[in-house]
């Protein structure tokens, strides 16, 4: 039942009822989806039937898609007085509402259908269909309504549900948005590319494809060049019969007629007719204005020899070309058949003939429309009726169908599907018929093979994803039901567990992922064996299998897991061969006399050894042996120790003495282990002494060794650095000489945060479990529906003297720390957020008695730090008035330089464990232990990535690359590149590509560690870079989608190292000083220049920001710079300061300190980005500078000043005259009324209406009232004039507390709804 809502813009009101439950005699009662079909006034809703223990679930089997008009609905809606019953026995007799049917021939039974869009296109009713396996359909419906078989226009490929709802591209009409898991996903409407021919496009009577001529393609409207010009693009509406085709005519007994039939422009054309045999032309004319060309042929005997022309004609922009082969004309039997194929047909003789010769008489037919309609003549015979329906009872009586195996397979179909039952045999004629979506034509199958009495065996075709219906049918008789069969996509893998096994094979492998009960085969795929077949375990996401043995490979080798399905092969991944596990030794403790422990040492390896890959035994005495039960495994630095026990024997220390050694098996590996020796104690003492000899005589030989080379050493090393000295200058002035960073004026859009993600991140900057809170859609939220005790406390703090009270009070508290302070401010600007002109009153007052408190002792530091409310309130102020100029005046500039900075630091190299850049701004992450690089240019190739997307995306590109680049890096470079190209991830994430080197046929997957990473002496693997691969210029790498587990960030261990080297001075101050070793001669200070460098690369971009800063634009200041600063001016002449200096500090802490600063430190702020720790090292470099300009001393910098202040020296004068000048012309700009800034500040309100839950931020300022309530209550009962705010204060807490003690009334009413709304179908018609 549905509720139709009343409203002024509804006509009616009501209840009624939908009935979608065609072909289910127990209805369909959920409704999943909905969509109001407006052009036609019709209404789509895709309904289930109810299951699971509430009734509550959908049922994906039952789903249906149902289309109701409005005007039937409304003429069956019965009005009611309440929303909601929990049953139906309860109405009254009359009250129940009439059925309102579904338009009968819209209907549409599909499985697991889940969401729904329609929308009128030309005419045509479109609907988009979504469905619990990843589809979106498109159903097409026809003049009368009636629906078409569903087209897949996308499927996604981990086959997540489509939510239920699909909204449409607001502008272009050639997109649908979807969502499915955690993504939202733009598709196009329509797969127009896949229609070949024009006839096949206009066919498909899809309305958003249409042919176009110039491109000579199947497009949308707006992809064809020129379609204003309607003839150059045609829709469906034009029919097939307007496609351009070439005809040959013969016009009569002389001569034969070529030309173009259909709706084009004709214009200018010219025509060819070429022989393609002797490449003769045998026509070529150009036509006259707006005619089409046409090429006669004279009959010559001579022709009757040419047996294939080329037909060429060519028009202004496209043109058009067939090949007609006349060598068949004389077979061919039929008119239509004959003029098709461009040869002649001789009506009196009923003959075909080439077209070049003549008939005898001379009667053509023109053309294929002129030729005679050949009538079928049908025999009045046949069987009677009754005769089949006795066939069929008989067939009823005899013939019985058990079961269907399997139920599941794959959209290729399957070729040994078995059907069992009983009395096979007996049938001359059996079919099998499946039927899917109701719309569709049914699959006729004929059997394969009657195996015997009790078994056949049927061939299925392949299919899209869905589930059918199966009957068989027996000689023609009634079709016996067998059940349903799923068509589902095929296996994907996303895990194998162990990656790595031994080479005798045995080991049990888990592989994980999707629909692996269709697999036919698994196989394991080598270079050498080629392809073993493999028996395997299979469930729906699980299956197993032992590896098999490669023994006679060699010990390391990696072979591909491969699913067959029907006869495709899906690779599922790779699994790793290595040598057999070696195993040193054993030893046998028994801690008590009934238990023993075994302890198998082994060298350490990569395999995970599991419980049911391992058996062991232990052989004791003469012929004894016992089986030992595996415990665990304990990986050590030198060895790994297998633990097992022996349990329930009475003489364990016997049989530890007895015991002679130990049988492992490992899958098909079997060994015998023999047990540990342990070297007597007298040895020791003889070898002991003999060993401190030798050793002190080689210490002593070794040690004059060493000091002659280590002079010899250290004359070369001084020649080197010397060497590396000069080299470096060198190429550092010539770099500031003549280095130029290629900076794009023109990047994309600017990736602006909205003003809500921007205002909380600067009001809750490090209190993120805060921002959640505000997040929430205010759009559903009624702004009338605000609970009496918030209510009452909003209009207590409109109360401007309570307020001011409430946060001096609030101060004064000891424990009142100064994060409270700044969340209290917080709390307070979202409250107000509508109502900026009160707020502004506040911080006028709170700014008064702030001046008080500092002028009695130091006036200059009024501000400077956020130890109070009112700086807080101050910062969130302006970061409210600024944002509009942020956001049009500084933000591209701004965004510009974070840009440029990137790509100025990520030209040369970057060390990916400690992020250190030799191009940087700040000393600190300098890195100066940088190795010799070079660039390399990839040819980087996209394929079927990203899947399902329009061919527009460009897939092949160009990148640059440095040879010292991690893997990582260079997958981070290309995909920026492919963002660049494309303006759009398509749905790719980082951490979901790989990359992989093409060389010949073979491909080679890199990676960051790999089997051939480098390990140096301390057991530091180096991460491996492009140079470790041999990558060369113009290599070609190919991008593919990981299939297996993946993580979202990589972080690497202590265990790890890049371009700084475990032995330099930079690795040990991030390591600890456990490293030492050998230090190259490499000086921190060869490579400062770099700091000035990247100065240069950025200095026009930075200057660009800091203007746009300190401008003003049209020579207006922004109205709360200028407001807030003749505010200060004036207060500063009431308090009779005349320090110029006074005034210039206040609004320097008030501006650039409070608001400037903290935006330059975190562009993160302002746009969608994420601020790495190198460019927030380099970006306080930046706002240094930036407040150095309004700093009103002198620097006195010498030679041994830091380098972040030194950078800028010479540039922070010009900036400070140019700050000087800016507060001169802020200051005389005439000043601003109050009304006209009551109006910027009414206007800013406005703007941001429910942009935030208010009631949330007033019930945290109500936590810190009640926190110290007894304090702001005497506080109240002392000041006079606050007698009545101290009764509404008082009145205010009963309220909560009232709140708080009703808190489970609410919780019951609640559930209560909840399940109510659930009952019923609620919807809402508005006209």
């Amino acid at each position: 039942m549905a509720r139709i809502a009343q409203s002024t813009e509804v006509l009616f009101q009501g209840q009624a009822s939908l009935d979608c439950g065609h072909g289910r005699p127990d209805g369909r009662r959920l409704l999943l989806s909905s969509s109001l079909v407006e052009a036609l006034d019709v209404w789509a809703g895709v309904f289930s039937a109810a299951a699971g223990e509430g009734q509550e679930r959908r049922s994906p089997t039952t789903t249906a898609l149902c289309l109701f008009r409005m005007s039937e609905i409304q003429a069956r809606a019965k009005r009611v007085s309440w929303d909601f019953k929990t049953a139906e026995s309860h109405c009254k007799e009359g009250d129940q509402p009439e059925r309102v049917q579904p338009i009968a021939s819209s209907t549409l039974i599909h499985s697991d259908l889940t969401s729904v869009y329609g929308t009128v296109v030309m005419n045509r009713t479109v609907l988009f269909l979504g469905t619990g396996d990843g589809q979106l359909l498109k159903v097409i419906l026809g003049e009368n309504l009636t629906s078409n078989c569903p087209e897949v226009i996308y499927e996604i490929k981990e086959e997540t549900p489509v939510f239920y709802k699909l909204v449409p591209h607001p502008v272009k009409n050639i997109y649908i948005y979807l969502t499915a898991g955690k993504e939202v996903r733009r598709i196009r409407v329509a797969n127009c590319s896949k229609h070949k021919s024009c006839s096949e496009c206009l066919t498909a009577t899809d309305p958003h494809c249409g042919w176009c001529h110039p491109l000579q393609r199947c497009t949308f409207q707006g992809d064809c060049v020129r379609s204003e010009n309607l003839e150059n693009w045609l829709d469906i509406s034009s029919g097939v019969k307007k496609c351009p085709k070439i005809q040959i005519i013969r016009s009569s007994k002389d001569k034969t007629t070529v030309t173009v039939v259909g709706s084009f422009s004709p214009r200018h054309s010219k025509c060819m007719v070429k022989n393609v045999d002797s490449s003769r032309e045998l026509c070529q004319n150009k036509s006259q204005p707006n005619r089409t060309c046409t090429c006669s042929i004279p009959t010559r005997a001579t022709y009757k020899d040419v047996s294939v022309v080329n037909v060429m004609f060519s028009f202004d922009s496209w043109n058009l070309s067939d090949r007609f082969n006349f060598t068949n004309c004389s077979s061919l039997k039929e008119c239509p058949a004959c003029t098709e194929t461009g040869c002649a047909w001789c009506k009196s003789a009923r003959r075909c003939i080439h077209p070049f010769t003549a008939c005898d008489p001379s009667d053509y037919e023109r053309n294929q429309e002129q030729c005679p309609v050949a009538v079928e003549k049908t025999s009045g015979g046949g069987r009677p009726k009754e005769n089949k329906g006795n066939r069929t009872n008989q067939a009823l009586q005899v013939f019985y169908i058990k079961s269907i195996e399997p139920q599941k397979v794959s959209t290729l179909g399957k070729s040994n599907v078995i059907v069992t039952g009983a009395n096979f045999t007996r049938a001359s004629n059996i079919t099998m018929i499946l039927k899917g979506t109701s719309t569709c034509d049914k699959d006729v199958i004929q059997v394969s093979h009657v195996l015997n009495d009790t078994h056949m065996k049927f061939s299925l075709p392949s299919s899209r994803k869905e589930m059918k219906d199966v009957c068989i049918q027996f000689d023609g008789g009634n079709c016996s039901s067998v059940g349903s069969l799923s068509y589902i996509a095929l296996p994907h893998c996303s895990l194998i567990f162990p990656a790595t096994t031994w080479i005798s094979g045995g080991q049990n492998i888990t592989m994980m992922g999707r629909n692996f009960d269709v697999i036919d085969n698994l196989i394991i795929s080598h270079e050498l064996k080629g392809n073993i077949n493999v028996s395997e375990y299979c469930v729906a996401t699980y299956c197993g299998f032992l590896a098999p043995s490669l023994k006679s490979s060699k010990v390391r080798t990696n072979v591909t897991v491969k699913l067959r399905v029907q006869d495709t092969y899906l690779d599922c991944g790779t699994l790793q061969y290595r040598e057999d596990p070696r195993f040193t030794g054993y030893r046998v403790e028994s801690e008590v006399d009934t238990e023993l422990e075994v302890k198998i040492q082994k060298e350490n390896d990569n395999f995970n050894i599991s419980k049911k890959d391992i058996e062991i035994t232990l052989f004791h005495g003469e012929n004894g042996q016992l089986n030992c039960s595996f415990e665990n495994i304990t990986r050590n630095q030198d060895l790994t120790t297998i633990l097992c026990k022996i349990k329930g024997i009475k003489t364990a220390s016997t049989i530890a003495n007895s015991s002679k050694k130990v049988r492992v098996k490992l899958g098909n590996l079997e060994l015998y282990v023999e047990q540990e020796s342990v070297p007597s104690t007298w040895y020791f003492l003889i070898v002991l002494p003999v060993l401190l000899v030798v050793v002190i005589f080689a210490a002593v030989g070794v040690t004059r060794h060493k000091s002659k080379e280590l002079s010899r050493k250290q004359s070369q090393q001084l020649e080197l650095l010397e060497s590396e000295l000069r080299k470096e200058i060198r190429d550092g002035f010539a770099e500031l000489q003549m280095d130029k960073l290629d900076v794009v004026d023109s990047f994309g859009t600017v990736p602006f945060l909205d003003y809500k993600h921007f205002a909380l991140r600067t009001f809750f900057p490090e209190s993120g479990g805060f921002t959640h809170i505000f997040t929430e859609d205010m759009h559903n939220r009624d702004a009338n529906d605000k609970n009496e005790s918030l209510t009452a406390l909003d209009a207590l703090i409109c109360n401007k003297s309570f307020l001011v009270t409430v946060i001096h009070t609030l101060e004064k508290q000891k424990n009142f720390s100064v994060k409270d302070r700044c969340l209290f401010a917080s709390f307070l600007t979202i409250a107000l957020q509508t109502k900026l002109v009160y707020l502004t009153s506040i911080l006028e007052v709170l700014t008064r008695d702030l001046m008080e408190q500092c002028s009695n002792m130091q006036p200059k530091l009024m501000l400077r730090r956020t130890e109070s409310v009112v700086e807080k309130l101050l910062t969130n102020w302006m970061s409210v008035c600024l944002s509009g100029f942020l956001r049009e005046t500084v933000g591209e500039p701004f965004y510009l330089l974070v840009t440029t900075l990137n790509q100025k630091i990520n030209k040369g190299p970057v060390d990916v464990i400690t992020c250190k850049a030799l191009y940087t701004l700040n000393e600190d992450w300098l890195l100066w232990q940088v190795p010799e690089f070079s660039t390399v240019a990839l040819n980087v190739v996209f394929e079927k990535i990203p899947e399902n997307e329009s061919a527009d995306v460009c897939r092949n590109i160009s990148v640059n690359v440095l040879d010292c680049d991690t893997i990582g890096q260079a997958k981070e470079k290309i995909f920026q590149a492919f963002l660049s190209k494309n303006g759009s991830p398509y749905g790719l994430q980082l951490n979901e590509i790989g990359l992989e080197l093409q060389v010949g046929t073979r491909q080679k997957e890199l990676l960051d560690i790999d089997s051939s990473s480098v390990i140096l002496e301390d057991g530091i693997t180096k991460l491996n870079t492009i140079g470790h691969y041999e990558i060369s210029n113009g290599s070609t790498i190919k991008v593919f989608k990981k299939i297996a587990n993946f993580t979202s960030d990589v972080e690497y261990s202590d265990d790890h190292c890049h371009l700084i080297l475990p032995d330099s001075e930079a690795f040990q101050d991030v390591q600890g000083k456990r490293h030492r070793g050998k230090h190259k001669f490499k000086v921190k200070e060869m490579y400062l220049t770099k700091l000035l460098s990247t100065k240069v690369a950025i200095h026009s971009v930075l200057e660009k920001l800091f203007r746009s800063i300190w401008s003003l634009p049209n020579s207006r200041a922004p109205f709360a710079i200028k407001y807030f600063f003749d505010f200060l001016d004036a207060q500063a002449e009431n308090k009779k300061i005349t320090d110029p200096d006074v005034v210039h500090i206040w609004k320097t802490n008030s501006l650039p300190l409070r608001f400037w600063v903290n935006i330059l430190k975190n562009p993160q702020f302002v746009f969608d980005i994420k601020k790495t720790p190198h460019i927030d090292g380099c970006l306080s470099v930046i706002a240094q500078a930036f407040m150095d300009a309004f700093s009103l001393t002198e620097q006195q910098l010498g030679k041994e000043a830091p380098t972040n202040k030194l950078l800028y020296a010479k540039d922070i004068p010009t900036y400070k005259e140019e700050v000087k000048s800016y507060y001169k012309a802020i200051r005389d700009l005439p000043p601003l009324s109050s009304s006209e800034m009551e109006e910027f500040l009414t206007q800013e309100s406005k703007k941001h209406e429910n942009e935030f839950n208010e009631e949330v931020a007033l019930t945290e300022i109500y936590k810190y009232i009640v926190k110290y309530f007894d304090e702001i209550l005497n506080k109240l009962e002392r000041e006079r004039g606050l007698e009545e705010a101290q009764k509404q204060l008082l009145h205010v807490k009963v309220l909560f507390d009232e709140k708080k003690k009703c808190k489970w009334m609410a919780r019951v009413f609640q559930w209560s709804s909840t399940a109510l709304h659930q009952t019923h179908l609620h919807f809402t018609k508005e006209l």
